[in-house]
């Protein structure tokens, strides 16, 4: 693992293999990744902290890196547990060191630690700067990427960006590095998504700092991003914080009770891809990851929900995955709707009345409604659906 950014900024967060489920609802199959740095200049500063399940490590590698030296600072730019968790065991081992955050979160302090020693805590907002001897940081405001006390930092000096949650993915340090985009999508839409707004506010801050400005992203989750990486990052996230279409096809998710639905499902793929879709990815929500299922939902500009009925109203898989949708803020997309029922189809006014919360989402005509098994009668409304799909 590499533990040099640059000769003076230095790499010393900690990889939890272990962690099968990030937050208690993403699957991690690779683990997770804790990102901390500490840069040695004439005055040390320890850029956020990490997971308490992986606190002991961090000391061990700070005091190794410091030889003998103490922290003057811990810049902490977002106090979510996983980032904030050891703040108060590095600032006991060092009673020296001060806590640099934002005022929300030095408000967010006594929540998370009891008798939190308040007078140990500098406060800084956008456009105060943190003189360290041959670096300097920048803080600048990023309210809601994904929390509101969040703050990113700018070390002019060496043209790197402490990100934050911004720029993060799923697994440990170096999973899949060569192939970033893919897990960095499935965590931004999940953890992000909804914040598409400040996001782009954060990406036009960077933008005005200058062209080139930029050389360097240090994320908290992921690997530290440059070159053609940095390059691809900024341009994915460009296209995702503008809720954009990164990829042409259709996306068909099904929720499927005995069967039938999921049939009518794959039908509706091969219909589809006989009409010239140039592709459609398919997820059975009952099964697959769901946070696979809302990444591709926003990768794609038109999605196919077939779901069956149930108790009066729609599947509970796809309820969930329409709700987690929603709540993410979906949005520039349509959405064509496929349901099953045996006596009384209720998933399509269900479904309804949850895309109608959302912004600026198009409900394709016609919906299909098929009872219990598809038929051969069914079949021409199926392909108006997906002329009308592909339109």
């Amino acid at each position: 693992m590499i533990t040099k950014v640059t000769d003076k900024i230095r790499y010393i967060g900690c990889d939890d293999a272990a962690m099968e489920l990030f937050e208690s609802q993403y699957d991690c199959p690779e683990g997770m990744c804790y990102n901390s740095y500490l840069i040695l200049d004439r005055k040390i500063a320890v850029i956020d902290s990490v997971d308490p399940r992986c606190g002991e490590e961090w000391l061990a590698k700070i005091e190794n890196e410091l030889q003998g030296r103490t922290p003057d600072y811990l810049v902490q730019h977002h106090m979510e547990p996983d980032h904030s968790g050891c703040v108060k065991m590095l600032l006991d081992k060092y009673p020296q060191s001060t806590l640099v955050c934002s005022a929300i979160a030095a408000k967010y302090l006594p929540q998370f630690f009891e008798d939190f020693d308040m007078s140990r805590v500098q406060i800084v907002k956008e456009g105060d700067s943190l003189d360290l001897g041959e670096h300097s940081l920048s803080f600048i405001a990023a309210n809601f990427v994904h929390w509101p006390e969040v703050l990113m930092s700018y070390c002019p000096q060496a043209k790197l960006l402490f990100s934050a949650d911004g720029f993060g993915k799923f697994g440990v340090y170096d999973a899949d590095e060569d192939d970033w985009a893919c897990e960095a999508r499935r965590y931004y839409f999940n953890i992000c998504g909804k914040y598409g707004p400040q996001v782009a506010k954060v990406l036009e801050k960077a933008a005005a700092l200058g062209e080139g400005a930029i050389e360097t992203i240090c994320p908290l989750h992921g690997p530290v991003l440059s070159g053609e990486k940095l390059a691809e990052a900024l341009r994915l996230y460009t296209i995702w914080s503008h809720y954009d279409v990164e990829t042409q096809g259709i996306f068909i998710a099904h929720a499927s009770i005995h069967g039938g639905t999921a049939a009518a499902a794959e039908k509706m793929r091969s219909l589809l891809l006989e009409a010239g879709c140039p592709k459609v990815a398919v997820s059975d929500l009952c099964r697959e990851d769901m946070a696979e299922a809302i990444e591709d939902a926003f990768r794609y500009g038109t999605i196919l929900c077939c779901a069956s009925s149930y108790d009066g109203d729609v599947f509970p898989p796809m309820h969930y995955f329409l709700h987690k949708l929603s709540i993410k803020g979906y949005q520039k997309r349509r959405i064509g709707l496929l349901e099953n029922g045996t006596w009384a189809p209720s998933a399509a006014r269900a479904m309804k009345t949850i895309i109608e919360k959302m912004k600026d989402v198009e409900v394709v005509e016609p919906v299909v409604t098929i009872k219990s098994r598809m038929h051969e009668d069914d079949l021409p409304k199926m392909q108006e659906l997906a002329a009308a799909l592909l339109k």
